[in-house]
C-alpha cells in the first residue's frame, strides 16, 4: 500500500429475518506484492441459500477479474453472461460493487447497488461517475448499465458501500414509509463521523447496519450489508517471542523492541528475561488472569503485555481460527489480551528468536504444543487471510 497511509477495510452484515445464511457476500483480498486491496460486495437476488449462491459466484468472479486488471465493461459483461437464470423470474441477477485500491489510486465499479459514498473527513466528496452499457439485455430487452469512477484518496477519506437492505430498511413503517432512503443514510454517516472523527471502518460499518436493523424493528426485511474502507495512519504492534539463535544477538534483539513505534508484547519467560536484563528493568510479580488454562501474566515498564510463550500463542491461533470479529467473546486472559491488541492493529511485526527451547520437546507437555515456527506461521496466515492484517515475520 502507499506509504502515506494505511488502508483499513471491514464490513458488517445482518441476514434476512428467519434465514441462517446471508444473501449478501463481502470478500476482500490484499495483494502484498502489488500494493493493492480489492473489496467486493455482491447482493444475490432474493434471500437465503439461492441468494448466497448467486452472491458468492458474483463476488468470486468480480474479485478474480479485478485482480487480473480487466476493464470495467469486460468484468460486467462476463459476470452477467455467467450468472445462472432464476427459474421463477427468468433473469440472472446479482448486484455488485468492486473497489480496487491500487498504489494510492481507487477504482470503483458498481452495478445496481446503492451508489458508493465517498467521505473526505465529514464531508461528501463528489466524484465523477462514468456509465457503461453492458452487452447483455435483461428479460425486458433493456440494456444494462454499469457505473465506474477513479479518484486519488487522501488520508482520513472513507468509502462506504452498502446493499439496498440499508436504504430500504423500515419501508412501510409509520415513520419510514419509503424506507430509510439514501438521504437519511448519508446524513447518518456524516453525523457519525462528525461526532467520532476517527471511528474505525469496523465500527462505522456496524453503526450503519445496526441503525438499519433498528429501522426494521430488529427483524431485517432484507439482507443488510455495509462495507467501509478507511485511509488513515497505521496502528502497529510488535510480538517478540523466543531467544535469538546466538546469545550475542540479545542486545540487538532488545534494541529492536525498544525502538519499535507501537504496542509491544513479549511472549515467553526467556524472551522477557532477555529484555529485562538488557534494559535493566525488573519484571514485576505475576498478576492474576481470568484464564486458568494459561500461566498468568507479568508486568514490565515499557511493555504493553507480558505473557507465557508457546501455549499462549497456540491459544491465540485457535481462538482466531474458529471465530470472526463478530463471534469473539474475549475476556481478560493472556490470549484474550493479545487478540484485543492484534485486532486493534493494522501492521503486526512478529520477531521470532530461533534458539530451540528444549522444554518444548518434553512429551509430558502434551501433543498440542507445536514448534514455535509452525505456530507463528499459523498466526501469520490467520491474521492475513481472515482478519486482513499486514504481518511481517522476522527471524533472529
Amino acid at each position: 500500500m502507499d506509504s502515506k497511509y494505511y488502508v483499513e477495510v471491514s464490513s458488517s452484515q445482518r441476514n434476512h429475518f428467519g434465514e441462517y445464511i446471508c444473501g449478501d457476500v463481502f470478500i476482500s483480498k490484499r495483494l502484498k506484492a502489488e500494493g493493492r486491496l480489492i473489496s467486493v460486495l455482491a447482493d444475490g437476488m432474493g434471500h437465503g441459500v439461492k441468494a448466497n449462491v448467486l452472491g458468492t459466484l458474483t463476488a468470486s468472479m468480480a474479485l478474480n477479474f479485478a485482480e487480473e486488471h480487466k476493464d470495467a465493461q469486460t468484468i460486467g459483461n462476463i459476470i452477467m453472461r455467467t450468472l445462472p437464470v432464476c427459474s421463477e423470474r427468468k433473469i440472472s441477477y446479482a448486484t455488485f460493487t468492486i473497489i480496487d485500491v491500487d498504489n494510492g489510486e481507487v477504482s470503483i465499479l458498481e452495478y445496481d447497488n446503492p451508489l458508493c459514498l465517498v467521505m473526505r473527513g465529514a464531508n461528501i466528496l463528489e466524484i465523477e461517475w462514468e456509465e457503461l452499457s453492458l452487452e447483455s439485455l435483461d428479460s425486458f430487452g433493456r440494456s444494462q448499465e454499469i457505473k465506474s469512477c477513479k479518484f486519488i484518496p487522501e488520508k482520513e477519506d472513507r468509502i462506504v458501500f452498502i446493499s439496498d437492505g440499508v436504504t430500504q430498511s423500515g419501508m412501510g413503517s409509520g415513520n419510514l414509509m419509503l424506507g430509510w432512503t439514501r438521504e437519511n443514510y448519508v446524513e447518518f454517516v456524516k453525523e457519525t463521523i462528525i461526532h467520532e472523527r476517527h471511528i474505525s471502518a469496523s465500527k462505522l460499518a456496524q453503526r450503519v447496519v445496526n441503525k438499519a436493523y433498528s429501522n426494521d424493528n430488529f427483524k431485517s426485511k432484507d439482507d443488510t450489508s455495509c462495507g467501509v474502507i478507511y485511509f488513515r495512519d497505521a496502528r502497529k504492534t510488535l510480538i517478540a517471542t523466543g531467544p535469538p539463535f546466538n546469545k550475542e544477538s540479545d542486545k540487538e534483539y532488545a534494541q529492536r523492541v525498544k525502538n519499535f513505534d507501537g504496542k509491544k508484547i513479549l511472549c515467553g519467560a526467556t524472551t522477557t528475561d532477555i529484555i529485562s536484563r538488557e534494559w535493566g528493568i525488573e519484571v514485576e510479580d505475576y498478576i492474576e488472569s481470568s484464564d486458568p488454562t494459561l500461566p498468568p501474566m507479568s508486568k514490565m515498564e515499557g511493555i504493553d503485555l507480558v505473557t507465557e510463550g508457546i501455549l499462549t500463542l497456540n491459544k491465540v491461533v485457535n481462538i482466531l481460527s474458529h471465530n470472526t470479529e463478530s463471534t469473539l467473546n474475549l475476556r481478560d486472559g493472556p490470549a484474550d489480551r493479545i487478540i484485543k491488541l492484534l485486532l486493534d492493529s493494522d501492521e503486526i511485526v512478529i520477531m521470532v528468536g530461533t534458539k530451540i527451547n528444549q522444554a518444548h520437546h518434553d512429551p509430558s507437555l502434551g501433543v498440542e504444543i507445536e514448534i514455535r515456527r509452525t505456530t507463528i506461521k499459523r498466526l501469520e496466515e490467520v491474521l492475513e487471510k481472515k482478519f486482513m492484517k499486514e504481518v511481517i515475520v522476522q527471524y533472529i
